[in-house]
């Protein structure tokens, strides 16, 4: 079976909240952690948006467990200072952490007050951002010009074993194009067939294969819909829209009509914790090597204790 982590949401819980819940998911049973990494959340209503960078540090000196953080290096973030962030985690936290690479959300990266460049150039991007880290995990002194620009920087502070890059990956050309310089792959749930093709268009079996699951869970189904639906009905949206909206209220705006039985596109909603064995083990059939769950309300005590009782040990 592939590890099983829990997806810590700063968008929807205050940091302090985060850590008390990865430490409780680690003694329910729970095997790996996962951050997001976002400056603003994707509703009004989700409310929050922590520094992923500080939690990271707490949370793996609070547990025992691996963690990953998807991040989105080139506009908000220099790739130097993650280089920096992620070698200074993996040096007090030996091969603990993995980086999920990404092209980039408006909503996130406007706040630079920078051109939000299309899907084409943000990949090109990534790949001088990729570059530059791994350089710089080797020692290197770097410095370039391109789309970003990077003078003379050298990390002084190494790991004895770099973390991990994965590709963020939603479609299967992504998927392929990660394979030639990524350690790995991370993707969200989607139908079985098209998380097969994603898997295949990666190619490879040798790295970390994450696959992110939206879970919502409560006693009774109608709880478990309606979670969902407050928390989730902004994240329906396919590339582009959901790359190029900018703000929360631009996202509330763009859900308006959403109904509660759409979420179910994204989101798997059950009461019954036999079916959510059921989904997981579906995955782990697939190959995935970590399987990150994310219930989506913002309430986790709950939703931990039943997984870690009753789905957890069935896994």
């Amino acid at each position: 079976m592939p590890r099983i982590a829990l997806h810590c949401s700063h968008e929807q819980i205050p940091p302090s909240r985060l850590l008390k819940s990865i430490v409780h998911a680690e003694q329910a049973g729970f095997t790996g952690g996962m951050s997001s990494d976002h400056f603003a959340p994707w509703s009004v209503r989700q409310g929050e948006s922590g520094f992923a960078w500080s939690f990271l540090g707490a949370a793996l000196a609070s547990t025992s467990l691996p963690f990953g953080v998807v991040n989105a290096p080139g506009q908000r973030y220099h790739p130097a200072i993650i280089a920096q962030a992620a070698a200074s985690l993996s040096e007090m936290f030996p091969e603990r952490l993995w980086v999920a690479l990404g092209s980039g959300e408006a909503s996130n990266e406007h706040i630079t007050g920078g051109r939000w460049p299309d899907k084409a150039d943000r990949n090109a991007r990534l790949r001088e951002c990729v570059d530059v880290m791994r350089a710089l995990f080797a020692g290197e002194e770097v410095s370039h010009s391109g789309h970003v620009v990077v003078d003379r920087a050298r990390l002084w502070t190494l790991p004895a074993t770099p973390p991990e890059l994965l590709v963020a990956a939603v479609s299967e050309k992504t998927a392929a194009w990660g394979s030639e310089w990524a350690d790995g792959f991370a993707t969200v749930n989607a139908p079985i067939d098209h998380l097969r093709r994603m898997l295949d268009a990666f190619g490879r079996t040798d790295g970390r294969r994450v696959l992110q699951v939206h879970v919502s869970w409560a006693p009774t189904d109608e709880e478990a819909l309606a979670i969902a639906y407050d928390q989730w009905r902004t994240n329906l949206f396919d590339p582009p829209v959901c790359w190029d909206l900018d703000t929360p209220e631009a996202f509330d705006a763009a859900a308006a009509h959403v109904r509660p039985e759409d979420v179910h596109k994204s989101v798997l909603v059950s009461s019954d914790l036999g079916q959510h064995v059921a989904w997981l083990q579906e995955f782990a059939a697939l190959g995935f090597t970590d399987i990150a769950i994310h219930h989506v309300g913002q309430d986790l005590d709950p939703f931990i204790d039943a997984f870690g009782s009753k789905v957890l040990p069935a896994l």
